[in-house]
Formats: C-alpha cells, structure tokens, sequence
C-alpha cells in the first residue's frame, strides 16, 4: 500500500439519495443538459489516491535500504544490487496475499495489522531458502479509495518490512468500484531477496541426526481462515467482540483473530550466520506436515513430537467449536509453530540460544531419522 502511483478502475453505478449506490437504469425523457460525465462521476476519484499516497510517505521512507534509487513517483522502484558481496548472487522471489482475514479486519474496521501479514507471507517464504529479503512491491484493489484506510493499510506494510529489514520499494492501488463493494478491499504483494549460491538452503543438506527446531507462531497466523469463520463466526454464531476468558489480559475473539502473523525473516537470517542450517521450512497452508515435508530428502523421515509444545488457545476454541478432527486440524493451522529450522546436532545447542538471545520462542521438536521423506508426527500436545 504504499503505492508509486495509482492505477484506477471504471464501471460503477452512480450515487443515488443517501450515498447508497443504484443501478443505472435508461430514462425515456431527456433531463436539463449538465456538465460532461467525469472519472469520479463514474465511481473513481484519483485524487482520494493521490491523497493516500501522501499520508503514505513517511512510513515508506522509514524502509528504506541504502541501496534504494530515486524517491516515489516513478514509474518503477530502482534498486542497485551490491554484487560485490557475492560471487554468485542468486535472487529468490515470492508473492503472496494475505487471504480471507481481510474479512476479519474489514468487518472490525481495524486495518493496521493485516499488511504486517502480508509482509510475513512473502519475506518468510523467502528467507526459507536462505535469501535475505531485499524489497517488496505491494497491491491493493479496493471498491473506493478511502484515503485514511488505505494510509492505515500502508502503515502495517511499512512496519512489516522495518521488521523484515527489506525496502517498500514501491506499489499500486486500484479502484474498482462495482466489482468490489465501498469497503471491501483485497491486498497482495511480492518480495525480492538475494542468496549467496553455495549457501541456498535445500533438501540435499539435510542429514539423519539432524535436530527439528520448532519456533512459536504468534497464534493463526494468515492461514485458515475461510474454515476459522466458518466454525466460529457462522455455525458458531459468537462475536468478534467477546472476551475469551482463556485468551487472557481480556482479550476478544476478534483481537485475536487479527493477531499479526509473525516474521521470522531477520531471526532466521542471524541464526544462519550462527550455526549450520541445513533447511527452513516456512508453516502457512498444509500445516507442519504439509510444509515441513517439502525440505525433505526422500531418505530421511522429520520426527516431530506434538507433547514439545501447546499450542495456543485459539486452535482448542476452532477445534471444539467445529468438532474439527485432528488430522484436519494439522492439515489447515500451524497448531502453534510458524518455521521449523533443521541443523546439525552439533549446532542444536548454539541455534536456541541464538533464537532465544532475540526474544524468538524455540524449542527441539523433533530429529531427521532414516526414511522415505515424509513427516511423521508422534505424541500428544500438552492441554489444559
């Protein structure tokens, strides 16, 4: 959201009494001739964008890397690689979106916290295979440019790549009024960062007696959601607004449920420097086993022992509430852990406390055994 220029789209029915939108319909009487038909007349107002990309400014301007070019305005974010910090610079790219958690934050009216997930979707698939995060270009297409929103969009953007460390480089908002509704808005985003060659973070490094390091996810992260209002908001008809008693400090459902998803990028980045990372695994959709498998050589298996860990209450309420069974369960949510790092046992030891020396929540879970590539998951999380 932080948006180089906007990019606006037509086709919407014009304002009837009270601000609420009718359809267009053909008179057969001809009325007093009135000025020409304008942009805004047709739902669009390029000013609204204009005014957004002005609050926007000086959050952009706190991402900046020396290595950015030029200031906003232009047609395309300049960015000049260092190369002579590599032999073989590698770029890794990633886009992602941050999914029906929008929902969530459109019906609460709070929109500073989802562009920090959008942020992390990217920047952490990126940091998995070893890359350092360099910038991001963002998108938003929304029914109606409201600038104070978009401007709060933006700010959660900006404050996902300080914490990522990567430059806002530029984006896009669009206006699509008819095809989107006034308030409703869908956002998305891609990164690019940079890896040393011989240091890319791949399966073929993986070894048996290697040690499964879990790190805490902040809660749901950006995944789930289109089943997390399903069981909660429809069939079980509770209110974002109600204080969960096992949440704590008298926290609501719909509090929660907007929890920013956490960046791992700069930890994981550190604790490269610091041990030997054999593979990062990065946990959105498919949950542990469906993403901790794909760093995996096919003959070694990951043991990953649930009782390491509880997850947070969050999973306990969806799992209830939706009688929802295990497997589906571990198959959809992270269930507590966002990245899984893979090391050497030697290293096990120096890679906690390197994650534990930045504040980040990390444990064993598990180890690389003789196998076939697949997850095998044994035990039983702690409860209560």
């Amino acid at each position: 959201m932080t948006h180089v220029s906007e990019r606006s789209g037509a086709g919407s029915s014009p304002t009837g009494a009270g601000g609420d939108r009718q359809p267009w319909t053909a008179g057969t009487s001809r009325s007093p001739r009135k000025r020409s038909v304008s942009y805004a007349d047709a739902g669009v107002s390029i000013e609204a964008g204009d005014r957004a990309v002005e609050l926007l400014k000086s959050k952009v301007k706190q991402t900046r890397r020396p290595e950015v070019m030029g200031d906003l305005g232009g047609f395309a974010g300049l960015f000049r690689l260092d190369t002579k910090k590599y032999k073989n610079p590698i770029l890794a790219s990633s886009t992602d979106g941050v999914g029906t958690k929008l929902v969530i934050a459109q019906q609460l009216d709070i929109h500073d916290t989802v562009g920090i997930d959008l942020v992390a979707m990217v920047v952490d698939d990126l940091v998995a295979c070893g890359a350092e995060p360099l910038f991001l270009l963002d998108y938003i297409a929304t029914g109606e440019v409201v600038p104070d929103k978009v401007a709060e969009i933006g700010a959660g953007i900006a404050d996902g790549c300080r914490y990522a460390g990567c430059a806002l480089l530029g984006g896009e908002t669009a206006e699509h009024p008819g095809v989107l509704r006034p308030d409703e808005y869908d956002i998305s985003a891609t990164g690019v960062g940079v890896v040393e060659e011989s240091e890319i973070l791949s399966p073929e490094r993986v070894e048996v007696g290697d040690v499964v390091i879990a790190m805490r996810s902040s809660g749901l992260h950006s995944n789930g959601y289109s089943l997390v209002r399903h069981v909660l908001l429809g069939a079980g008809r509770m209110r974002l607004d109600v204080v969960i008693d096992d949440f704590g400090r008298q926290r609501t459902l719909g509090e929660e449920l907007l929890t920013p998803t956490k960046i791992y990028a700069q930890d994981c980045l550190k604790l490269i420097a610091e041990a030997e990372v054999r593979v990062l695994a990065h946990v959105t959709g498919g949950g542990i086993p469906g993403n901790l498998v794909r760093v995996l050589p096919e003959h070694v298996d990951a043991v990953v022992n649930r009782s390491t860990w509880k997850p947070q209450p969050i999973f306990d309420l969806i799992q209830s509430k939706g009688r929802i069974e295990d497997p589906e369960m571990e198959a959809t949510f992270n269930m507590g852990v966002g990245m899984f790092a893979i090391v050497s046992a030697e290293d096990a030891d120096r890679a906690l406390a390197t994650l534990t020396g930045r504040g980040v929540d990390a444990w064993q879970a598990g180890e690389i055994i003789e196998g076939s590539g697949n997850v095998q998951m044994i035990g039983q999380h702690t409860r209560g």
